[in-house]
């Protein structure tokens, strides 16, 4: 693989499980010669029906460092408001500055409208919102308009294309997303920096029950799941240079869903 990125920095988000879209983004941007610091929580995945990966994150980031570049680590909350200046803090620490950031963490429960209530609306807001865009703050606050590829990548979901009323809390802070995308690139857009949001659609990274996979997978054009591969590919080109002049989109990468 052409290793375009090579000198470049790239910070990624949600990077603790090797079926997870983060890890598959960061082994992406390895090969092409990136220095990665990767953020994880594996307190939320060891809450979660897929559980946490059984050798902790250690494995991945010895399987990323097989490239030959540069790898850290970091644990945060993003529910904690200090979580995403202690992040970039200890970045910059390691490596100086961050050309890239790719904002793929995401906090996720299901709820219809009748079982909503405040503590999960603003769990989903807190992290999923607050701590994305804070991260977008401390990225351009560090960011040299000198060195060339600022790079941001945000991640909606389907809910612009299609109803999801049994997960109402996670679409409106997606959505949220989504709707800051123009307005942070316009901002952004002087300094060179360019932010795209990508919807991946139904990838298949373990949280599916047999009943769901099925489903997606009958009834999608292309009779296969997304995988993380495919969502990384895209990241991939989009903070290359040769998509400097593609900002403030939403890219639906979805096999034609």
């Amino acid at each position: 693989m052409e290793r375009v990125l090579t000198g470049r920095v790239a910070l990624v988000t949600g990077v603790s499980r090797r079926k997870g879209i983060g890890f598959a983004i960061a082994d992406r941007l390895a090969a092409m010669g990136a220095d990665i610091f990767c953020h994880g929580f594996t307190p939320y995945d060891a809450r979660q029906p897929w559980n946490a990966d059984p050798g902790g994150t250690k494995p991945l980031m010895d399987e990323l460092r097989r490239h030959g570049t540069r790898i850290e680590e970091i644990e945060a909350d993003f529910a904690d408001p200090e979580a995403p200046s202690y992040v970039f803090a200890a970045a910059g620490r390691s490596y100086g500055h961050i050309d890239i950031l790719v904002v793929n963490h995401a906090y996720s429960t299901s709820g219809g409208l009748e079982a909503l209530t405040a503590e999960q609306i603003d769990a989903h807001l807190t992290v999923n919102v607050r701590g994305s865009l804070l991260l977008v703050k401390e990225f351009a606050a560090q960011h040299d308009d000198a060195k060339p590829g600022g790079r941001v990548i945000l991640f909606t979901s389907g809910q612009h294309l299609a109803p999801m009323p049994g997960e109402l809390a996670y679409i409106a802070s997606k959505g949220a997303l989504h709707q800051l995308t123009s307005s942070l690139a316009a901002h952004l857009a002087p300094r060179l920096i360019t932010v795209n949001t990508i919807d991946p659609g139904a990838t298949d990274t373990g949280w599916a029950n047999r009943e769901v996979y099925e489903a997606v997978q009958t009834g999608h054009p292309q009779a296969r799941w997304g995988m993380p591969e495919d969502a990384a590919r895209l990241i991939a080109w989009l903070v290359t240079d040769d998509a400097c002049w593609i900002t403030g989109q939403i890219i639906n990468s979805r096999g034609g869903a």
